[in-house]
C-alpha cells in the first residue's frame, strides 16, 4: 500500500499538478509542497500515519493557515 500511494502521489506531482498550476497559478503556500510532504511522511512513518500527516498538512494549507518551510516532523 505504501509503494502504491507513493507512486500515485508522484504521478500526480509530475502529470496533474503542472496542469492545475497553469490553470489556477502556483498556489502552494508551503515548502515542500503538500504532495512532496505526504510522500516524505509516508516513506518515514508508513502508510497510515504518513497519510494522516499529509491530510492534516493539506487542511493547514489555506489563506488563514501558515506558510513557508514546513518539513516532515
Amino acid at each position: 500500500m505504501k509503494e502504491i500511494s507513493v507512486l500515485i502521489l508522484k504521478f500526480y506531482k509530475k502529470n496533474i499538478s503542472p496542469i492545475l498550476n497553469r490553470i489556477f497559478g502556483d498556489a502552494c503556500r508551503y515548502t515542500p509542497t503538500c504532495s512532496e510532504y505526504t510522500v516524505e511522511a509516508i516513506e518515514k512513518y508508513g502508510f497510515i500515519k504518513g497519510s494522516l500527516k499529509g491530510i492534516m498538512r493539506f487542511f493547514r494549507c489555506n489563506p488563514w493557515g501558515g506558510h513557508g518551510f514546513d518539513p516532515v516532523g
